[in-house]
């Protein structure tokens, strides 16, 4: 994002601050990053504010400075309560398009089917799920550094994989810094996979808006399963498989991802 505007919000009774980056000039869109945070996303952001204006939250306790208020939401349902805060204080005059990245995918469903009225569109970047517990996502936490490069990044030597990891060397460091924006790290102080959306499993048909769904072909973390159980669920909802793309498919294919983005918002 090129100079975007930081804008600081105090919600949930005043006791949690977010901040929520702004930037572009058009018709409201708001980004629901994943679980390691807006920075690796900024990119793709400002590709998203050459067209629109884009509102970037960052997850509850992840704005620098506060990171122990966000310990007064208890689980996903207060989580949702102040995400729906957060939209009404955005103060946005029409419906806004809603994206969202992994978790934040979950975010941006959760909404869409709770506020149908307030999204416009709705594009999911690689969301995961919990449809059968037979099936579960991967826990990334639990994988060698070996195996979670290519369950992240269809090619573990690609430019967008050497950025992503490019954090310090000790690999005690490195898994901080990865995992500080992590949802759950800030709700509980732990790292949980799977996410607890059970409750948008029997929710997510009340989303109304056009939606398409962007899937990393390579993704190892949420297999194809939930981009296809999401699908299903939503009425003429669409997905755009991205080859040579993995549980990023935004950082490795940018183009590709705004591309089909793209296409979508204006047809």
């Amino acid at each position: 994002m090129v100079a975007p505007e930081a804008r600081k919000l105090r919600l949930w009774q005043g006791r949690i601050e977010t901040e929520v980056e702004i930037a572009g000039n058009g018709p409201a869109l708001i980004y629901w990053h994943g679980p390691w945070g807006l920075n690796p996303d900024r990119g793709f952001v400002a590709r998203l504010a050459g067209t629109h204006t884009v509102y970037a939250p960052r997850h509850p306790g992840t704005t620098p400075g506060d990171p122990e208020a966000v310990h007064a939401l208890e689980g996903w349902l207060d989580l949702l309560v102040y995400y729906g805060e957060l939209l009404d204080r955005l103060r946005l005059d029409e419906p806004a398009v809603f994206v969202g990245h992994s978790f934040g995918g979950l975010v941006a469903a959760e909404l869409a089917a709770m506020a149908p009225k307030s999204a416009k569109k709705l594009v999911l970047i690689d969301p995961v799920g919990l449809w059968r517990d037979a099936d579960p996502v991967r826990n990334w936490m639990v994988l060698s550094e070996a195996e979670r490069r290519p369950s992240l990044f269809a090619d573990p030597k690609s430019d967008a994989a050497q950025q992503f990891f490019a954090v310090p060397a000790d690999a005690n460091e490195r898994l901080d810094v990865l995992t500080q924006f992590v949802w759950s790290q800030a709700c509980t102080g732990k790292f949980v996979w799977p996410l607890p959306d059970r409750g948008l499993k029997r929710r997510i048909h009340r989303i109304a808006a056009p939606t398409l769904i962007v899937w990393g072909e390579a993704d190892r973390i949420a297999a194809p399963v939930y981009a296809e159980e999401f699908a299903k669920r939503i009425a003429g909802a669409k997905i755009e498989r991205i080859g040579k793309a993995g549980h990023l498919p935004h950082l490795e294919r940018p183009e590709a991802v705004t591309k089909a983005v793209s296409e979508f918002l204006v047809s």
